[in-house]
């Protein structure tokens, strides 16, 4: 059966409950714990060896769509009627926004350490250590909008210039991509700058946890991939003729041969390749 992700703005206030409290469990279980992991082994940047599946890499959006429907459906093994709801941040794009609200995720964390005191996954509330992580900490930080040096959240303008290119990806297939809306929408600087656009920018608005590569120590996270997978879906509907690229195996001679998936390559740890998640109309569909 076909089920459905909602705006989070939308949810009763039964499906938040049920929502945190799935989550909860699965923190509980130490299987939360896992998929935070998993997120910072595969997080390989282009200065580094080694294939790069998940970030800096045409199948940025094919991985993470298959990360967030794996973890979706430990939620949905916990309780069959949560999903992952999708937080759109041209919309609510405030520390006030609903989203962090104390029965939802909890709001921004507090000056000096940025440890969130409100909220179900506040520390003090004895459900959320940090395990899986990178540098010191066992609570969940945040700096919403990082107030001593603002951050915007990207807008609904920038947002529709990004979806009219019916370029998906280009070579070298990294960071340094200067056209495509795959690298466009990730958010890398061209160059590599310290400069940064819609998927990235959200994690830097964030804050705390939510900058490094085990970001997922922060729940928002899959609210933001979510609404990253139906951005990726309104474009492939914008140009169909477009397509995943690229659609075939990077010749030997290719300095990233061996680091990118094209379009039938498996993609690590599910051996699942990229043209297998295209569609998933037949497991989920956007509210």
């Amino acid at each position: 059966m076909v089920y459905t992700r909602k705006n989070q703005r939308d949810l009763t206030r039964t499906e938040k409950k049920r929502f945190v409290s799935a989550i909860l469990e699965l923190k509980r279980s130490g299987r939360y714990d896992e998929f935070v992991t998993l997120h910072g082994q595969y997080y390989v940047t282009d200065d580094e060896e080694g294939p790069r599946a998940s970030h800096m890499t045409p199948s940025f959006f094919p991985w993470h769509r298959r990360f967030v429907l794996e973890f979706e459906r430990a939620l949905r093994a916990v309780d069959p009627g949560v999903t992952v709801p999708y937080w759109d941040w041209t919309k609510d794009n405030s520390p006030a926004s609903s989203l962090w609200a104390e029965d939802f995720l909890g709001g921004t964390g507090r000056a000096g350490d940025g440890k969130v005191m409100t909220g179900p996954f506040a520390h003090a509330n004895g459900n959320w250590n940090i395990r899986a992580r990178v540098g010191d900490g066992s609570f969940l930080t945040r700096n919403l909008g990082r107030p001593s040096d603002p951050v915007s959240l990207p807008t609904r303008r920038e947002v529709a210039k990004a979806l009219s290119d019916p370029l998906y990806d280009a070579a070298p297939w990294n960071s340094t991509v200067a056209k495509g809306f795959r690298n466009t929408m990730e958010g890398w600087g061209r160059g590599g700058t310290v400069r940064t656009f819609h998927h990235n920018r959200v994690h830097r608005w964030v804050g705390g946890v939510m900058l490094g590569a085990t970001s997922p120590n922060d729940p928002v996270f899959w609210l933001h991939h979510a609404f990253m997978d139906l951005l990726w879906d309104r474009w492939k509907k914008a140009h169909p003729r477009s397509g995943y690229l690229p659609r075939r195996k990077l010749p030997a001679s290719d300095p990233q041969h061996g680091r990118v998936f094209s379009l039938h390559e498996p993609m690590p740890p599910w051996n699942v390749t990229p043209a297998q998640v295209l569609d998933h109309s037949r497991v989920y569909r956007y509210a």
